[in-house]
């Protein structure tokens, strides 16, 4: 029997999610209560719009416009409205109250989740963001909790469904970048203006919270870097399918060393591809996917659903629950683990490897002077594969010229190395063009 009293809880938001954590809340209170080991009351969902259509269905007397004191009148907190402003006011907000807060918003927490989590430890509550990474995936608290005991290696994540879809559909479909995006768009995975998952905004921000976690420091989001997929063509697609590969929007965070021996972390997000039997590449359509590496755990990889309504709820009630579940026991909120303080390094401190795809003029000396361009800088050449005959029109010149296409993946080297060594292949007299320049991921 539930002895505890009713936990009062205000739910920011009504949208797709809100108003699924409001009605399942509602339709399972007594036996979420029965494993919180309290009761939990749903005091208020706060709209912009008392009339606007739900997803789930609100009763009308909860809705209010009056968020304040909503805040003011729960123990727990759950925001729900994403963006940065009025979410951080209002999180501040809560926490000063003494309320414990549940947040999916990715955006706030790259950006300001020190100052949150500071101020949570200050009063003695507690911040949960399971939702805002992954969705339905568990992933903040096994990296929290589970593995705090470990030391975690490296993260290779799908962390944004609608990018995963579109590079999804590219390679089994043979969609354009243009067509798979219409069709994520159709279906309602990518918005209206698909910027912040094209171009990894949204998977940086996954990325410097995964990081944060993981490596016990804190990540800003500015120093992670990012590229994005706009350039990515079926080409690319399907000549790395050719050659045992898939692409993939990657969010990437490692410990290493770079070349002056300073210890720190690497985290950005960008194109890659990864072997076809990495069990990341079996990844497909919207879904999402974290691929963890540690000192004893080894391999970890935790797979599901990374966006929807119904599918993020289901985290935000987990972190309802476990709350509750600290209400009941008493004590103040476990604050977030920064001891480690490392420094994020740039991509030039990355190793890696590349798989360079450019034309050159198909005649005698070609390769082994392409061949010296690499080694110039540092750089092994792992396999060359060529195909010839095609022609091309150089300089504006009617003298048509043979050409052959080579594929060259390297061995693994730093970045910096690795680029310097592109320069020069775009430099060099011999090359026609550079088709294609993508890291390879996922081999180590």
């Amino acid at each position: 029997m539930i002895e505890y009293r009713n936990l009062r809880v205000a739910i920011l938001g009504g949208g797709s999610v809100g108003a699924q954590v409001a009605s399942l809340l509602i339709q399972h209170g007594d036996e979420l209560a029965a494993r919180a080991g309290a009761g939990l009351e749903v005091v208020g969902v706060a709209v912009r719009n008392l009339d606007a259509e739900r997803s789930a269905d609100i009763p009308k007397h909860l809705l209010t416009t009056d968020v304040e004191s909503l805040i003011l009148g729960a123990d727990i907190v759950v925001e729900l409205i994403g963006g940065i402003e009025p979410a951080r006011t209002w999180i501040l907000q809560a926490l000063n109250s003494g309320a414990d807060v549940i947040t999916a918003n990715k955006a706030l927490l790259a950006t300001h989740g020190p100052e949150l989590f500071e101020l949570a430890g200050q009063v003695g509550a507690q911040l949960y963001y399971e939702a805002a990474v992954g969705g339905a995936i568990p992933i903040i608290r096994p990296l929290r909790d589970s593995l705090a005991g470990d030391r975690v290696k490296r993260i290779l994540g799908i962390v944004n469904g609608t990018t995963n879809y579109i590079l999804d559909r590219m390679d089994t479909r043979g969609d354009s970048l243009d067509e798979a995006l219409a069709a994520a768009t159709a279906l309602g995975y990518a918005e209206a203006d698909p910027t912040a998952d094209i171009e990894g905004f949204d998977a940086a921000q996954k990325a410097a919270i995964l990081a944060s976690l993981a490596f016990h420091t804190t990540v800003p989001l500015d120093l992670v870097y990012r590229e994005g997929m706009s350039s990515i063509t079926l080409d690319q697609v399907v000549a790395a399918r050719k050659a045992g590969y898939v692409v993939k929007l990657l969010a990437i965070c490692e410990r290493l060393t770079d070349q002056n021996g300073v210890d720190g972390v690497s985290v950005r997000v960008h194109p890659a591809l990864i072997p076809r039997d990495h069990p990341l590449a079996a990844v497909h359509g919207a879904n999402n996917a974290v691929f963890v590496e540690a000192e004893a755990a080894g391999s970890l990889m935790f797979y599901g659903a990374g966006a929807g309504g119904v599918q993020t709820a289901s985290a935000v009630l987990g972190d309802i629950v476990s709350a509750a579940r600290r209400h009941v026991a008493g004590g103040p909120g476990v604050a977030e683990s920064t001891h480690s303080d490392l420094p994020v390094l740039p991509i030039s401190s990355v190793t890696t490897r590349y798989q360079i795809t450019l034309t050159v003029v198909d005649q005698p000396g070609v390769l082994a002077g392409i061949a010296s361009l690499f080694a110039e800088h540092g750089v092994s050449v792992e396999a060359v594969t060529q195909s010839v005959g095609t022609v091309s029109i150089r300089d504006g010149h009617d003298d048509a010229k043979p050409t052959a296409t080579l594929v060259i993946v390297t061995h693994e080297a730093t970045e910096s190395s690795l680029a310097l060594t592109v320069g020069a292949l775009t430099d060099s007299p011999v090359v026609s063009s550079l088709v294609s320049v993508l890291r390879v991921e996922g081999l180590h």
